[in-house]
């Protein structure tokens, strides 16, 4: 599905019939937190040493941009955010190797890493002391083109088309870590289920685990959804799954879910809190937790990440199930993100992109 309208100029271009070639670049901007984003004319990045500069073919909605909205994880504003982007390569700057000019790579959130702290040191890049965000402390891909590391951009196999690939970038990705990290359980629950979780789903199925899906109380549409992804039981999340699982992942933002969680896996299960927000958990009895049930939480994401990931997803393979919009349409559609309408993910394609071009 493609909402076409809103993109500044692409009423009159559309009218004239004409494709225009771009001279300057738009992107949609956050001044400040609470505010709606608005459209800014802006000249196309050039590349830094070691970055490249991508035309943006699409950008995938991610619920940490809500949260960026919302003032509970920091930005640098002005922000354009998206870190879920699908673009090809521009311009390459100095000391780039392997990166040749039209090659489709992805850009994620974890954006660069200082490379000599501790955690870089130990091979754990995501816990780096000193990270840059895409979309949050470098702009990101609400926009026509992007300039990346070129360190931290994925390519991205011919299997996934632009569309399609762009949720991978972050709710594949953090979902895949969150799912190694759960362990090799048979029976796993998902706590909401959205753009993550109906990849994360599939995945498990593949794997030959059962899964469990808990929505929203009451959103019978999006229980439908998990069942026929192929989930065993899907229900709300004021109730329990049918039996004790081995592991639960929480992509909902929901603090409250934390014991709920707790006291639906069995001993020595894990819960999987997945997100980068989460409201306050409420205390909980220690009997929750006995029997060597832990909760762990997950932090971004490393390069090796991305690289096991896409072969798994090639293998599957995952198919994502989006609504596109215009760029223009930005608000819109963290609108329907934040009311809960969307099943699966929401992708932004700018009007000139491959992808936009598609009707």
């Amino acid at each position: 599905m493609m909402r076409r309208a809103g993109f500044p100029g692409w009423e009159a271009r559309r009218a004239a019939g004409t494709v225009v070639r771009m001279t300057q670049g738009y992107a949609m901007q956050l001044d400040a937190v609470g505010q709606r984003l608005h459209p800014v004319a802006r000249p196309i990045p050039q590349p830094g040493p070691g970055e490249v500069v991508l035309a943006v073919a699409t950008c995938g909605i991610c619920r940490t941009d809500l949260h960026i909205i919302d003032g509970e994880v920091p930005a640098h504003f002005p922000i354009v955010p998206g870190h879920e982007i699908v673009g090809r390569a521009i311009a390459i700057g100095a000391g780039v190797t392997g990166i040749a000019p039209g090659d489709r790579l992805g850009v994620p959130w974890m954006g660069s890493t200082c490379g000599h702290c501790p955690f870089c040191r130990a091979g754990r890049e995501n816990l780096c002391d000193h990270p840059v965000f895409t979309g949050a402390s470098r702009d990101g891909g609400y926009a026509t083109h992007v300039a990346a590391d070129a360190r931290f951009c994925i390519p991205i196999p011919d299997a996934f088309g632009d569309v399609e690939a762009a949720p991978l970038l972050c709710a594949g990705l953090i979902g895949y870590r969150a799912l190694t990290m759960a362990g090799k359980g048979r029976r796993l629950a998902l706590y909401g289920f959205g753009a993550a979780a109906h990849i994360v789903a599939q995945v498990a199925r593949w794997q030959g685990r059962e899964v469990y899906a808990l929505t929203r109380p009451g959103d019978t549409e999006t229980q439908a959804f998990a069942r026929a992804l192929g989930c065993v039981w899907a229900g709300g999340s004021d109730q329990p799954p049918p039996v004790a699982v081995d592991a639960a992942i929480l992509f909902a933002a929901d603090g409250d879910l934390v014991p709920a969680a707790l006291r639906a896996v069995s001993k020595g299960g894990r819960v999987v809190c997945a997100g980068i927000h989460m409201s306050d958990i409420p205390s909980f009895p220690y009997a929750d937790l006995w029997g060597e049930r832990s909760i762990l939480s997950v932090a971004n994401l490393t390069r090796e990440d991305g690289k096991a990931f896409f072969e798994v997803a090639v293998q599957v393979p995952v198919r994502t199930t989006t609504t596109a919009y215009p760029l223009g349409q930005a608000n819109e559609a963290l609108a329907d993100l934040r009311a809960g309408r969307l099943e699966g993910a929401a992708v932004l394609v700018p009007e000139n992109s491959p992808a936009g071009m598609v009707h």
